[in-house]
């Protein structure tokens, strides 16, 4: 890596850091996903992507005076659809699914295609810059989206266009991916955080460099999501797990040490202090 690209990672890494402090109404879902886009690709500037997002929210606030979108849902929605999906083509990868492009929102807007917690970071930041009421969804295997407005709200499935869903297509796709036995429940369509959905992109590129074999890297996404949630003690015990198989042992402890000071009695604890005895002797 490069002296510019090193100095890059340090400033993303601190402004990463910065959001790990902030309230999450604070956060602004979109750049926080670039910066995290970036620490994969720190040679490279983010001003065209900023100015990307900055064409979003102008076109849709166009779009939306002229449509009239203010006091209707379905406009609104149309209106989304038509900036994102017709005139910049936004669309999910189902063919290359699995590709880590598709969770890089830089990669994202460079391709137009993504998975659908990528794209609905698009649709979210498009819709609040309107000053909308949009949320992720806590929807089991697929990212959707609730847009409300006077106590109306449609169900948007980024992934597939930003079509709407009803309760029955919802039924059917948690019963596709859950199982017959599945039933649709209220917090199925309760909002979730935005650093929730910001650790949900991470995640996705986790999983896969996990599934790569690929430790090294799957630790640095770890370690780029405690950046943003340095209170979530799972992440501090996954952390730890993957620095103990590299034989980082310092760092191994230190880990455990945050997430046993976070986490409550919960399974896998008294195993996790076992291991950090282990490792405090081995050190020793």
């Amino acid at each position: 890596m490069s002296w510019s690209s090193a100095s890059n990672r340090r400033d993303l890494e601190s402004r990463l850091r910065r959001i790990g402090g902030q309230e999450d109404a604070e956060i602004d879902i979109a750049q926080a996903a670039l910066l995290l886009a970036a620490l994969d690709r720190p040679q490279l500037g983010l001003e065209r992507y900023y100015h990307h997002l900055s064409l979003l929210e102008r076109d849709v606030a166009d779009m939306a005076a002229k449509e009239g979108a203010e006091t209707s849902l379905e406009q609104r929605v149309a209106v989304l659809n038509a900036v994102l999906v017709d005139r910049y083509g936004y669309q999910g990868d189902s063919e290359t699914y699995d590709d880590l492009m598709n969770a890089n929102l830089m990669r994202v807007i460079d391709r137009r295609r993504g998975l659908p917690v990528a794209l609905g970071i698009l649709y979210l930041h498009a819709a609040r810059a309107q000053g909308w009421e949009i949320y992720g969804l806590n929807f089991p295997g697929r990212f959707l989206l609730r847009l409300d407005l006077g106590g109306q709200r449609l169900i948007i499935d980024p992934f597939n266009g930003g079509e709407t869903r009803d309760a029955a297509a919802l039924r059917s796709m948690l019963k596709a991916m859950a199982g017959s036995t599945a039933e649709l429940k209220p917090e199925h369509t309760a909002p979730v955080e935005t650093r929730d959905i910001l650790l949900r992109l991470q995640n996705n590129i986790k999983l896969r460099l996990i599934q790569e074999e690929r430790s090294g890297d799957a630790l640095e996404v770890v370690e780029s999501m405690l950046m943003i949630a340095p209170d979530r003690g799972e992440l501090w015990r996954e952390a730890g797990i993957l620095h103990s198989h590299f034989d980082n042992m310092r760092a191994a402890i230190m880990a455990f040490e945050h997430y046993l000071e976070l986490s409550g009695p919960e399974p896998g604890r008294e195993e996790i202090a076992e291991l950090l005895a282990q490792l405090r002797t081995q050190l020793n």
